[in-house]
């Protein structure tokens, strides 16, 4: 039995860490070294970190402060936001970051996945795809950042990626995304099976069933998780949490092989 990864999703913006709800109204969270040392302490096995205004400010990483994130943690870190070239990744992962996610970039000149993939290898590079519905209920490849999308539909860009030499797709619903609502499970579903790399679905994490119900859908072997780690009640007041070791067992118990 394989075990299911549970992976914090953080969004920075800047020098904060930030929540958005459906890719909107960014809300001011924490310190990003802070939070990142709290995930630290409560043995989180891996994260995934995303700048989510360098691509639109024309911005490069800020390799210092991705150096003092990366000090603090204990646990691999994908970064995303503001890649655009080898050098850059190159750059990041001597930082003591483990991968490198690339999305907007991607959009603008696929063929920078397969310089990573053959400079770096495939294990570095995770390919991140933003889908949302049209207003038919279609779902469509989503630009964040307002660019050209070469191909719409999710799947067909997926495999493209794939092709290419992404390692893994960060699958992010931004219907979902922030609501809690849980995970969808109908794109999902539309996944699974079809893919020879693993797909990391984020947008939507609710409770311990949706998270369940998100694996066996999808036959998944990792789910993203943002607003629920970072929010406690209906307030949504901020307190860092994770699972424990029995809960994330519970997910792999009987939905992964």
């Amino acid at each position: 039995m394989l075990s299911v990864r549970v992976i914090p999703v953080l969004l920075l913006r800047r020098s904060g860490l930030v929540k958005t709800v459906r890719f909107r109204n960014a809300a001011y969270v924490g310190d990003p070294i802070n939070i990142v040392r709290i995930f630290s302490e409560k043995e989180v096995d891996e994260l995934i970190l995303t700048e989510i205004r360098a691509t639109k400010d024309g911005k490069r990483p800020d390799f210092e402060l991705l150096e003092q994130i990366a000090s603090e943690a204990f646990m691999p870190i994908c970064y995303g936001g503001g890649v655009r070239s080898v050098d850059d990744a190159t750059r990041i992962l001597r930082l003591g970051m483990e991968k490198v996610s690339i999305n907007t970039a991607a959009l603008e000149r696929p063929s920078l996945v397969q310089e990573l993939a053959t400079e770096l290898g495939s294990q570095c590079v995770v390919a991140s795809v933003d889908v949302q519905k049209d207003a038919l209920g279609r779902y469509q490849v989503f630009s964040h950042a307002d660019r050209p999308v070469p191909e719409t539909n999710p799947l067909r860009w997926i495999d493209r990626l794939i092709r290419l030499g992404a390692g893994e797709i960060l699958l992010n619903a931004v219907d979902r995304d922030g609501t809690m609502e849980g995970f969808d499970l109908t794109l999902l579903r539309l996944v699974r099976g079809r893919f020879d790399v693993p797909v990391i679905a984020c947008g939507g994490a609710s409770d311990l069933g949706n998270m369940r119900a998100a694996v066996r859908e999808g036959a998944l072997s990792a789910v993203g998780v943002g607003a629920r780690f970072i929010y406690e009640g209906p307030y949504r007041a901020v307190l860092v949490s994770y699972l424990t070791r029995s809960e994330i067992e519970s997910l792999s118990a009987g939905v992964v092989s």
